[in-house]
Order: structure tokens, then C-alpha cells, then sequence
């Protein structure tokens, strides 16, 4: 099964796609968080075949929902009603920094913070 990984954010979404088992993630790009990204996102998930999102869900270290959660939760539903495949909620737990600790190259890590939340889902997953 093939995912598609996001970081959401309010002002970019990090985007990361799976290889063709789910096994492997990988950082993909990075949009803007706008009226239009719902409807970018739903065009990826039928030209890439996905068959699942997985969204980084924002709480705060003690487990609490943080202020961007509500928002998360409202995205997660326009996906929902915008596309077929199922849509999972994943820890995104320190996921930007550690995209911060492991990218070469400078600029955004969204993509990155992307694939390691999609990395945690998969590895998860009944192989």
C-alpha cells in the first residue's frame, strides 16, 4: 500500500509519499497552507495512487491537545470528504526537530517532519 504522509501546518504542509509496499517513506515537497491544499492533496492521492493519508496529530509532550489540533482535526475532515482512502491521525511528537537533526540540506524541513510522521505510521503496520 502506497501512503501519503503530512505535516500540517497554518502556513505549509509538508508533504511525504511512500514507497509502492509502504515500507519506506520519503520527503516529497512542501505547499502552501491555503484554500487550495485540500484540492492539491486529493490530485496527488489519485495521480500517486494513494491508498491512505496519514496526518501528524499536534499534542502538546504531557499528551494534551496543543492549539493547533483543532485545526489538524478540521483538515483531516476535508480530506475525508474529498477523497476515498482512509485518513489516520499519527503522534507527530518532535518530528520537526528531528527533521532539523538529520537534513542536509538547508530551508524548510516540513517534507522531512513529513516523512518521519509517515515513518512512525508505517512501522507500525502488519508487514
Amino acid at each position: 500500500m502506497k501512503y501519503l504522509g503530512v505535516d500540517f501546518g497554518t502556513k505549509r504542509i509538508g508533504i511525504a509519499i511512500s514507497d509502492e509496499d509502504g515500507q519506506f517513506a520519503f520527503p516529497w515537497g512542501i505547499i502552501d497552507a491555503d484554500a487550495q491544499s485540500v484540492a492539491v492533496l486529493v490530485t496527488l492521492v489519485h495521480q500517486e495512487h494513494i491508498e491512505g493519508i496519514v496526518i501528524g496529530e499536534s499534542l502538546a509532550s504531557n499528551g494534551e491537545p496543543n492549539t493547533l489540533v483543532q485545526l489538524a482535526i478540521r483538515f483531516k475532515e476535508k480530506l475525508s470528504l474529498n477523497t476515498t482512502v482512509p485518513v489516520y491521525f499519527e503522534r507527530e511528537g518532535f518530528s520537526t526537530v528531528e527533521a532539523h537533526r538529520y537534513q542536509v540540506k538547508k530551508g524548510s524541513r516540513d517534507d522531512s517532519a513529513a516523512a518521519i510522521i509517515l515513518q512512525r505510521f508505517l512501522d507500525k503496520q502488519p508487514k
